[in-house]
């Protein structure tokens, strides 16, 4: 497991909708286990996963990865 974190000037509401589209069915086609405003997790069939989180009040971005690394890097560089 990695975690990761970036800072970004996007709104937590179009983070956590570019997290959907990138991650999610439309893009690297991961099933969304569970969705809350500020939060996602998307997995598919094992191990593999990745969590998404708007910091509170900032304008990080919090992400938990399993085996998702490249993916994951490529999404901070997007949301930045």
């Amino acid at each position: 497991m990695a975690l990761y974190s970036t800072e970004t000037r996007r709104s937590k509401e179009q983070i956590m909708a570019s997290a959907e589209a990138y991650f999610g069915p439309p893009g690297l086609g991961l099933e969304m286990e569970e969705r809350a405003m500020l939060a996602a997790s998307l997995a598919e069939a094992g191990p593999r996963s990745v969590t998404v989180l708007a910091c509170e009040g900032k304008n990080t971005v919090e992400l938990e990865t399993r085996e998702w690394d490249y993916h994951v890097k490529q999404f901070m560089q997007q949301i930045r």
